[in-house]
């Protein structure tokens, strides 16, 4: 797909801020601001979730914007899609060319199946995710668990669909320093879990940091 650059300066950011490899992130966009992720050691899958500002009930999702779009990979120009029909998100600049919406987010659950019950133990993004959901809800005093989660998208992870319709997970097509960057639509509560996954190719065996910049 063609890639597109942005014009913004990271020197000019409001935020900027290093997700260590693994962890979550949360934070929140008012409408019109520019949200950027960039890939710093290249091949790191960045699972992110977007939910309204105003409701919690209204969040991304993935069948919507497949079908509003008309392809099952996100690059510029792509509109993230809510439950509700709504633009969230308009993706304005992709150095990457791609990134998944269909192969979801590790878990424990997935980890045993996927490769051995011995992995059941290992850290995921379904794990960071429901982390970060509680802290948030214990904030506003708010009862939010894992009905609150829905299927996410997976920046920079690169997932094959074979003629047969199945998934496949294989190397990423991203590099150091590509980033995606987005304008929120409107007011948007960002949760990202920069993906733990040792077990497939998505983060190269070996996860590394990425850095997420906001400008007004």
């Amino acid at each position: 797909m063609p890639l597109k650059e942005s014009s913004l300066d990271a020197a000019k950011a409001v935020r900027r801020e290093v997700i260590p490899a693994g962890e979550p992130w949360m934070g929140s966009l008012r409408k019109g601001q520019h949200f950027r992720i960039v890939d710093l050691e290249g091949n790191q899958a960045v699972d992110t979730l977007f939910y309204s500002s105003a409701s919690l009930d209204e969040r991304y999702s993935a069948q919507d914007t497949i079908r509003a779009q008309g392809n099952i990979y996100l690059t510029a120009g792509t509109q993230l899609v809510s439950n509700e029909g709504n633009t969230m998100l308009t993706i304005v600049a992709d150095t990457c060319g791609r990134h998944d919406t269909l192969g979801g987010a590790c878990s424990a659950e997935s980890n045993t199946v996927r490769y051995a019950i011995e992995k059941r133990h290992m850290h995921s993004c379904r794990d960071n995710f429901l982390l970060a959901l509680t802290h948030w809800g214990a904030k506003y005093h708010r009862d939010i668990g894992k009905r609150d989660l829905a299927s996410n998208i997976n920046f920079f992870m690169n997932v094959p669909v074979t003629p047969q319709g199945k998934l496949t997970f294989a190397d990423g097509i991203s590099a150091a320093g590509r980033y995606v960057e987005m304008r929120a639509e409107m007011d948007v509560t960002v949760l990202i879990s920069n993906c733990p996954q040792l077990n497939n190719p998505c983060n190269g065996y070996n996860p590394t940091p990425v850095e997420v910049l906001v400008w007004d």
